[in-house]
């Protein structure tokens, strides 16, 4: 085989990319009708998107669990006020700076305690829902500490990642992408703006 047909060769992850570029609208409307049916926190066997999950750090090995989570759309209810008529409250609604996808890996970090959130990527979403999968890493097994690419996890350092938004959906919402130091984010937008006073 020359160096040329070496490079023209795709392999299975690249087709399953491709595939979840324009995914089958009919199976992807019966898979969110099941979903919508069954609980907001389901463990499931195997990732819906295998090479999304490769690509974010899961292994098919014990210490790994997939965990499907179904999340309300459509902006965030603000509490009524008690007394008073002032507009500043009188809001419906109001925008996180939280992504959804953040808000998900939270809420699944505060249900299954004993499992640290890795990361997590979305499935699906419809007019009401959004659908993500949260790829979750139990510390306390031996096969996670005796794996060199995973085992940064067990630390203390690491546990309640996202409650602490260091997870790469908490680092996207809290602005830490880029390092540019004009735009006052590090170590937080409150002490970036204290410091820029």
């Amino acid at each position: 085989m020359t160096k040329q047909e070496n490079k023209s060769v795709k392999g299975l992850y690249h087709y399953l990319r491709q595939a979840w570029k324009k995914p089958d609208k009919k199976t992807l409307r019966e898979r969110m009708i099941e979903w919508r049916k069954s609980e907001a926190q389901v463990k499931v066997d195997k990732p819906l998107r295998l090479d999304r999950a490769r690509a974010l750090g899961y292994k098919d090995k014990k210490g790994f669990v997939m965990i499907r989570i179904r999340l309300k759309r459509g902006g965030h209810k603000r509490p009524r006020p008690n007394k008073g008529r002032r507009s500043k409250r009188l809001h419906a609604r109001k925008n996180l700076k939280m992504s959804y996808k953040w808000i998900a890996e939270q809420r699944v970090e505060r249900k299954y305690k004993n499992l640290t959130v890795l990361n997590s990527y979305l499935i699906g979403k419809d007019g009401v829902h959004y659908f993500y999968e949260v790829i979750c890493v139990d510390p306390s097994k031996p096969e996670i500490k005796n794996d060199r690419t995973i085992n940064w996890i067990t630390k203390k350092v690491n546990q309640k990642r996202t409650m602490r938004g260091i997870t790469s959906a908490g680092k996207k919402s809290r602005g830490l992408r880029s390092k540019h130091p004009a735009n006052k984010s590090r170590p937080s937008v409150r002490a970036g703006g204290r410091k820029g006073k």
